[in-house]
């Protein structure tokens, strides 16, 4: 990469390890996430591999300083998918300098290019600063209501 005030973008590919691995600390620290455990280097490795997954990662110098994970989702509707961001974050002390909306034009230009049809995100309806984001990104809101099922967890 080049000099530390320059920030670059790469989608991730099967070699990029170190990278996803660095994304993953960034969610940590950003979400505040308390005693967690990076998963393991293969299945680290099998995240990369997936075709249904896409990494975005923003660079300063050779730090990974934040960056984003979607789901391709094949549709049954159409054929074509849709593109859901999961996870988007930068390191606290780079927000607000554009870098999170650089992030998503980035996913936006891959994803027509794919010739996927649409990519959706959601935020909590509290968090005014991810609804102002997705916002000024160019993203509709839409009226939902979102579900979640717990499940036992079964080790393997």
């Amino acid at each position: 990469m080049s000099n530390e005030n320059t920030i670059t973008y790469k989608k991730l590919d099967s070699n990029d390890l170190p990278a996803l691995r660095a994304l993953i600390s960034v969610y940590e620290e950003v979400f505040e996430m308390t005693n967690f455990q990076m998963p393991n280097l293969q299945y680290v490795q099998g995240l990369l591999e997936k075709e249904s997954m896409i990494f975005f990662v923003a660079y300063s110098g050779s730090t990974v300083i934040g960056g984003l994970t979607a789901h391709i989702l094949p549709s049954v509707y159409f054929s074509s998918s849709e593109v859901y961001i999961y996870d988007l974050a930068i390191q606290t002390q780079q927000q607000r300098k554009g870098i999170g909306k650089t992030l998503v034009h980035a996913l936006k230009r891959y994803c027509s290019e794919c010739g996927y049809k649409e990519i959706f995100v959601q935020a909590d309806i509290e968090d005014q600063h991810a609804l102002d984001f997705y916002r000024s990104t160019g993203g509709q809101a839409e009226s939902v209501v979102h579900y979640s099922y717990a499940l036992p967890h079964n080790k393997q």
